[in-house]
């Protein structure tokens, strides 16, 4: 595990200006600070949802990187580093290469991906599908407990609600803990594919799932907390290891010194 459920995701540093303009901006009151001193947040409080970085006029708001780790497993012969890729990634990432905004850039962004050395670059989409079949059919479980047929006596209540944002999950669990019950057992997409990753391409590859390592590029800062909840381990291991966002995944791009505009069209790969 590393160290994000204990350091937090979403940091003040020193940078801080003190102009309290977070504190308006988090809709947890997790900022805490007087107007001239450095601000701070509450762990406890916080859901990781980064809009007091995004806000932040003196960009003093940081987030966990994970990159570092990313490069130190794509440099080491003995792991296969796989890679997938949030559908909002595609079209944010070309404005970081100039591009006008909600420009498609999939097709450069695999190419980009497979020269940065992941071994297999995927589609969350796939993942997509599989939670909202999760979902549905949890759904009608739920619709029979409700009507008293025998056999789903445990399904849960009704109305069922989904979302795969985990900030907005763990808002739920710290301040209406009641709705929890309501709320589908089903995986959101990134954690949904991290498993199969770890247990179906082993053996359609003939490898060692210890070996793999799972990365996802996501467009919320709240995914690296999603990825390292202890719970996440259905496989026995981490169901997804790291998690960099949209503008990580252009620094890194941009370092290793890879022409982005004038990369070929590539495809990703399929699981099946």
């Amino acid at each position: 595990m590393s160290t994000v459920s204990t350091t937090g995701i979403i940091t003040v540093s020193n940078e801080c200006k003190a102009c309290d303009h977070c504190t308006f901006i988090c809709p947890t009151g997790a900022i805490s600070g007087k107007l001239g001193e450095k601000h701070h947040i509450e762990l406890k409080k916080c859901i990781n949802c980064g809009q007091c970085l995004i806000n932040c006029p003196f960009g003093a708001i940081e987030d966990y990187s994970m990159v570092n780790e990313v490069k130190a497993a794509l440099a080491d012969p003995k792991k296969l580093v796989i890679v997938q890729e949030a559908p909002a990634v595609r079209v944010a990432l070309g404005e970081e290469f100039g591009l006008a905004p909600g420009t498609n850039v999939k097709n450069k962004m695999y190419a980009a991906l497979r020269k940065l050395g992941f071994a297999k670059v995927y589609d969350t989409e796939f993942a997509a599908d599989l939670t909202i079949m999760e979902e549905g059919t949890e759904l009608i479980h739920r619709v029979f407990n409700a009507l008293g047929v025998e056999g789903f006596e445990n399904s849960g209540p009704l109305p069922q609600f989904t979302s795969c944002c985990p900030a907005w999950i763990k808002y739920a669990e710290d301040k209406y803990p009641h709705v929890l019950p309501h709320i589908s057992s089903a995986k959101s997409p990134q954690q949904m594919f991290g498993p199969v990753a770890k247990t179906y391409l082993p053996e359609k590859l003939n490898i060692n799932p210890a070996d793999i390592i799972v990365v996802s590029v996501m467009p919320c800062t709240a995914k690296k907390y999603e990825c390292d909840r202890p719970e996440f381990m259905s496989s026995g291991f981490k169901d997804v290891d790291y998690v960099v966002t949209t503008r990580e995944l252009a620094q890194m791009i941009k370092d290793a010194g890879i022409d982005f505009l004038n990369l070929s069209d590539e495809k990703a790969d399929k699981l099946i």
